[in-house]
């Protein structure tokens, strides 16, 4: 796996696609995924330090992570299948570690929310001709 960050995101107030850039960390390759509005907004009110009144869909995930004893150890963008990228969530709860199911652009969400690293299977790399 790669550890990666997220160097740009790109809002379109007038199409139903955003766009996020990933990048290697410690390294030069970068690739594109499509998201969607209430993610890229999520995403772009974490990166300027906007607080909400009452928590939004990824405060509340995160909120229930914490309340629930664990916390969100990182974020992986595991597969690249027909065109769709597919995510996991990995908590960790007293050491043992559980992986859950998730978009990439709410992983990412929650990832920049709580600021766990995200990592790319390296195979999702090759698949995207991630250079």
């Amino acid at each position: 796996m790669v550890r990666m960050e997220l160097s740009r995101l790109i809002i379109c107030e007038t199409g139903d696609e955003q766009v996020i850039y990933l990048k290697e960390k410690d390294g030069d390759r970068a690739f594109p995924i499509v998201i969607g509005i209430y993610e890229a907004a999520a995403i772009d009110r974490k990166i300027r330090g906007h607080k909400t009144p009452r928590p939004l869909t990824h405060d509340l995930l995160a909120g229930v992570i914490r309340d629930m004893g664990a916390h969100l150890a990182s974020v992986v963008v595991s597969e690249l299948r027909e065109g769709t990228f597919y995510a996991k969530l990995v908590l960790d709860r007293d050491g043992a570690s559980t992986e859950v199911d998730s978009r990439p652009s709410d992983a990412i969400a929650l990832a920049i929310s709580t600021g766990a690293p995200i990592f790319v299977d390296e195979s999702v790399l090759k698949a995207v001709g991630a250079n």
